[in-house]
């Protein structure tokens, strides 16, 4: 991928990829962080590239490890602080969160994932079995656990179809 190519890559996608990456991690701030890291390490990698590969796929699959990994170095952080007998650091509420934002923070992370490539995203399961690495049928369980979470979470009631073909 040409330099032009990738500049024409970043505008269309980066926008787009933000989103679906804080449907996934709930933290706009944090979703802009590590797409920009994305965008950064498929520059490095821009003549490996390839457009008809899926470079969006590649950048969306690293910016949420890379979002896995801070969530993963954040607890730990206070982890420590609660061993050392101190309080953990306090962060700041979030006043704009909505009702779903918060019932998708409540889902387990690959419930979160898969839901939001599939709904947010509009993948079929078998390109998200391929981004994650799970099976299409995990992924199918994944989606149903988190329509019926979601669905206890916001008090509605589960539709048996799903809404949509899993």
């Amino acid at each position: 991928m040409t330099e032009e190519e990738f500049a024409t890559f970043y505008a269309q996608a980066a926008g787009r990829i933000t989103g679906q990456v804080y449907v996934m991690t709930g933290d706009f701030h944090e979703a802009q962080d590590v797409v920009q890291e994305a965008f950064v390490r498929a520059w490095d990698r821009r003549r490996a590239l390839d457009r008809g590969l899926g470079p969006e796929a590649w950048v969306r699959t690293v910016a949420w490890r890379l979002a896995v990994s801070r969530w993963r170095r954040a607890r730990r952080g206070r982890l420590a602080w609660l061993r050392s007998g101190g309080p953990p650091p306090a962060g700041a509420p979030d006043p704009g969160m909505v009702d779903v934002a918060a019932a998708l923070r409540r889902l387990p992370a690959r419930q979160r994932q898969c839901a939001a490539l599939y709904y947010v995203c509009d993948l079929p399961v078998e390109r998200i079995a391929a981004e994650t690495g799970l099976s299409a049928g995990t992924v199918k369980t994944h989606l149903s656990r988190a329509r019926a979470g979601l669905a206890a979470s916001l008090d509605h009631p589960v539709d048996a179809s799903g809404g949509r073909d899993a």
